[in-house]
């Protein structure tokens, strides 16, 4: 396989961090609105909300390794991972536009199936990019501490699309407070059009290796089997991918949740940019901080360190359940500086794992197999399927505590167990997941002198 030189050149480090403009203005729209776009606005029931969400993610999921296994067969067989990636940034946009393009005046029924089919297609999409994507770092550079210097800039943008997308498109959606459903379109549009930009930008920096051998006749059955195999060979893989699991499961959760806070909580349904404001802002100064951490006691303790300042934010939040009122601000920053720790690190610690297990497949390699696109393709199935799962617990919750939808224009008063399970949705249960994760991030056990040794 072609030489990979250790140090990025600023232009590399640039056009890599701007896919996360398009992966993270994917993440946090729809998982901030979709529900209660389809709750508030179309008239769909919480609990067929949420099975929406989760079938598009479930089939997100079940392409996901599929996709790794075809990105490596395309690197072997055209030198790059780029076709792919072009094409979920062209398809990607359009799909996300029909998400929001529900005629006036459908029924729930067809609303949610047009949302359900749409979204799928987006899914797709998303997964043409992210899948390769997240194999490149593995594969731009050898050198352990660079790869921390590519994700942290990667979450610089992501915290930036987080903050553009979680404010900007609320506040979108609110210049038609007397169409909410022309709001919602013109709120995607605008979205789409950063979404491609980014996407494609990012696709040129995928590198052009000399081709290898194809290994012949893999099928769907075989992506799943490569899939699993990764899994059974690689313990810091298992240990790392479920503590993202699990924290995927709490921010989503928070992250769909936090809609409900603004509207039912703080009784202002555009406070939901303010909420969103001091979530990011902070992560936005803390992600090149958490990277000197890491550089000082490694990328696996800065990481627990991240996540249990993660938790003391979020058991702060218990109290709103009782005490509801802007105060919340404060906690949500301390979350926000934590959560740029909670993104910049595993994703930095993914390639070590990847280059470690090409290490210790060095025979295979020879042989011109790359199973870097396997890898990124069960991690992202994984990070699907916590952040899913989020949305899904949530409109569970909701369900439970007899939530009341209603359709644009129509006012109703939820009943208090309602705003309760809203609050415990934004603080207990995420800190309960996150508690969970520090267990799985004990299990990992690979250090720098492992990714030295084997890279030198």
């Amino acid at each position: 396989m072609g030489s990979r030189t250790n140090s990025l050149s600023r232009g590399q480090v640039t056009r890599y961090a701007i896919g996360s403009l398009g992966t993270g203005g994917f993440a946090t729209l729809p998982g901030l609105v979709l529900v209660y776009y389809l709750t508030d606005s179309l008239g769909v029931t919480a609990l067929a909300a949420g099975a929406i969400v989760t079938v598009a993610k479930v089939w997100d999921v079940l392409i996901d390794p599929v996709i790794g296994g075809l990105s490596d067969r395309s690197l072997a067989h055209t030198g790059t991972r780029r076709r792919a990636m072009m094409l979920g940034g062209i398809g990607l946009p359009i799909a996300f536009v029909l998400t929001f393009a529900v005629p006036a005046g459908l029924g729930p029924l067809p609303a949610a199936l047009w949302v359900l089919v749409a979204f799928m297609l987006a899914a797709t999409c998303f997964s043409l990019f992210q899948v390769p994507y997240i194999a490149l770092p593995a594969e731009l550079t050898d050198d352990y501490r660079e790869r921390t210097r590519l994700l942290s800039w990667r979450v610089v943008l992501l915290t930036v699309a987080i903050l553009l997308f979680g404010a900007g498109g609320p506040e979108l959606r609110a210049l038609f407070p007397d169409d909410p459903l022309m709001g919602y379109l013109v709120m995607a549009v605008v979205a789409a059009v950063v979404l491609g930009a980014a996407m494609l930008t990012s696709a040129s920096v995928a590198p052009q290796r000399p081709l290898l051998p194809v290994r012949p006749g893999a099928s769907i059955a075989e992506h799943y089997r490569d899939g699993i195999t990764v899994l059974r060979e690689s313990q810091p893989f298992r240990a790392l991918l479920a503590t993202f699991l699990l924290q995927g499961l709490a921010t989503g959760m928070m992250l769909a949740a936090a809609q409900y806070v603004a509207r039912w909580v703080l009784d202002d349904e555009t406070a939901v940019t303010q909420l969103f404001v001091a979530l990011i802002a902070p992560a936005l100064l803390m992600a090149p901080v958490w990277k000197l951490i890491a550089d000082r006691v490694g990328k696996e303790r800065a990481f627990r360190m991240a996540s249990i300042v993660f938790i003391l934010a979020t058991l702060a939040l218990v109290a709103m359940v009782w005490v509801p009122g802007w105060w919340i601000v404060a906690p949500v920053a301390l979350a926000g500086a934590a959560y740029a720790g909670m993104q910049t690190l595993p994703m930095a610690m993914l390639p070590d794992v990847i280059a470690y297990d090409r290490s210790r497949h060095a025979a295979t390699d020879a042989g011109g197999q790359n199973r870097s696109g396997i890898f990124g393709g069960v991690w992202t199935a994984g990070e699907t399927t916590g952040m899913a799962l989020g949305g899904t617990v949530l409109t569970i919750v909701l369900a439970v505590t007899g939530y009341l939808e209603t359709t644009a224009g129509q006012t109703v008063v939820q009943p208090e167990s309602a705003v309760a399970g809203i609050a415990v949705s934004f603080s207990i249960l995420p800190a309960a997941l996150m508690l969970a994760s520090l267990v799985t991030l004990a299990r990992y056990r690979l250090r720098e002198a492992d990714i030295v040794g084997t890279s030198a």
